[in-house]
């Protein structure tokens, strides 16, 4: 199975479309966000997706983007949160603040984080720690997202120019 995974998206329009046809183009059908998505109409173009989002710190209008991200069918918390997708077990997040007692439980098989928006991929233990980067590039001047295959165990890197 093929998941995308994407964070820090800081409401950049271009880079979001672009991550979104990538993904397709991928064979992805779930797409993880590590939060700052910020305004609910950057979140839009995830519809085609099973969305899974977590809130970031600074994302102002919560209530409607959730409204906005349950219109289509997907789903925003607070982070961190559990998932199981396809038999493998997931913890995201979008602040690093629990991430090293996530990666060394040996309860899951990826944690996922976003918030710092540099490019993380480590194991600790039988676990795999992700983080996609940045998918506005304000900061690093890198646009990236990850698409993750469990069935291969293979991360790929994707960078928009």
């Amino acid at each position: 199975m093929k998941i995308g995974i994407i964070s820090d998206t800081h409401d950049r329009m271009e880079a979001i479309k672009w991550f979104v046809d990538e993904f397709k183009k991928q064979g992805v059908k779930i797409v993880l966000h590590a939060g700052d998505i910020i305004s609910p109409f950057a979140a839009k173009p995830f519809a085609d997706f099973n969305f899974t989002a977590v809130f970031g710190n600074n994302c102002g209008e919560k209530l409607f983007l959730r409204d906005t991200i349950e219109e289509f069918g997907g789903k925003i918390k607070q982070g961190p949160i559990e998932l199981e997708i396809n038999g493998k077990k997931f913890a995201l997040m979008h602040e690093p603040y629990a991430l090293n007692p996530f990666a060394k439980s040996g309860l899951f098989d990826y944690v996922i984080y976003g918030h710092t928006h540099e490019v993380v991929k480590r194991k600790e233990g039988n676990t795999m720690v992700l983080n996609p980067g940045e998918a506005c590039g304000y900061l690093t001047g890198k646009a990236t997202a990850l698409v993750l295959d469990t069935e291969r165990g293979t991360v790929l890197l994707l960078q928009f120019y």
